[in-house]
């Protein structure tokens, strides 16, 4: 079986860093699943003192299986074995922005931007057509996105995002946040940043961006389009339509105080899931997925699963190979076991 070994990229988060290994050849093994790379294994291993995930395959790394490798969440470089010898292996870039649109947000509570972009992964590896995660045809929706985490990070992909969130200081420091970021980068783009007023009823601000790379991709069309919208998670009627988005993926509250977000995360998680399912449920399409980040001290996995089962959600088997149940589950902080759960529409 051909061999192919990844090192990864360094995390900034040194709690991370040491689970990183783990969750990543989870991660991994997810997407060779959703991808159908049919016998593919993954395990770590030390060489000359490095640190590497494994791959084997039945066959050399196609054009597809080069992708899926250079989506993952901290894939540095790849190399294929040969006896004693590395070979490394180029691997297509598809980030269309530069990488600060990621990085440079730091603020108290912020995601490891890692850990999101692994969990859209696997969620989309879980999608009827997971496909769409690779040729830009992935409509993302985040409807708690905070200060845009998931947002920028599907952006830099090409991807279409949409993101929901009723705490007016995130909104507006995502907004001041993305215009400065784009002039920094004289990127080609509009944006309307206005009431949101539906029926007469006002229900918030909308953020509408629209942007490309370069103004020749600007002018003919090949744009990427994202929306916030600062308003209400359980009430999208009129906001968004239904069966509209490929894949939901957000955090949930974590039961902890983050700086503004205290009141809204100190809710009960299970309580406010069950009045947002509904909605997430409707403007996501058949065949979709919807992934999310949780907190096993506040939200027991039982009883997650059960709710999203009542929501007419099948729970998937997010890592692929149904072997471990805690594949993905790492410490944040003494009070935060963080896991996440996959389920299909």
């Amino acid at each position: 079986m051909p061999e192919h070994l990844i090192l990864l990229a360094p995390s900034a988060n040194r709690v991370y860093a040491a689970d990183a290994p783990r969750l990543v050849g989870a991660e991994l093994q997810a997407l060779a699943a959703g991808f159908g790379m049919t016998g593919a294994a993954v395990e770590p291993v030390a060489l000359a003192g490095v640190d590497y995930l494994a791959l084997h395959t039945e066959d050399a790394l196609d054009d597809t299986g080069r992708a899926v490798v250079a989506a993952l969440s901290a894939a540095h470089a790849v190399f294929r074995r040969e006896g004693d010898l590395l070979a490394p292996v180029r691997l297509p870039r598809l980030g269309r922005y530069p990488d600060d649109l990621v990085t440079v947000q730091k603020y108290q509570g912020k995601t490891n931007e890692q850990w999101t972009r692994l969990l859209l992964n696997v969620t989309a590896a879980a999608t009827r057509e997971p496909g769409r995660l690779l040729d830009g045809g992935l409509r993302v929706l985040d409807p708690m996105c905070g200060r845009g985490t998931t947002l920028n990070i599907a952006l830099s992909l090409g991807l279409d995002a949409t993101g929901v969130d009723v705490d007016r200081k995130d909104y507006e420091a995502y907004s001041a946040f993305l215009k400065t970021w784009m002039r920094q980068h004289r990127l080609k783009h509009t944006v309307d940043d206005a009431q949101l007023t539906i029926g007469g009823a006002k229900r918030g601000r909308r953020l509408q961006v629209e942007v490309a790379p370069t103004k020749d991709d600007f002018k003919a069309g090949d744009v990427q389009h994202l929306t916030y919208l600062s308003t209400d998670t359980t009430d999208l009627q009129g906001l968004v339509r239904s069966g509209s988005v490929d894949v939901i993926v957000t955090d949930t509250p974590y039961g902890v105080q983050h700086g503004s977000h205290g009141d809204r995360l100190a809710r009960r998680p299970l309580d406010l899931l069950d009045r947002a399912l509904p909605e997430w449920t409707r403007v996501l399409r058949t065949g979709g997925a919807m992934g999310l980040s949780y907190n096993r001290h506040v939200a027991p996995r039982d009883d997650l699963t059960a709710l999203l089962a009542a929501h007419g959600l099948s729970v998937a088997d997010e890592h692929g190979a149904g072997e471990d149940p805690d594949a993905f589950r790492h410490r944040v902080d003494a009070s935060i076991d963080r896991d996440l759960v996959v389920a299909r529409k």
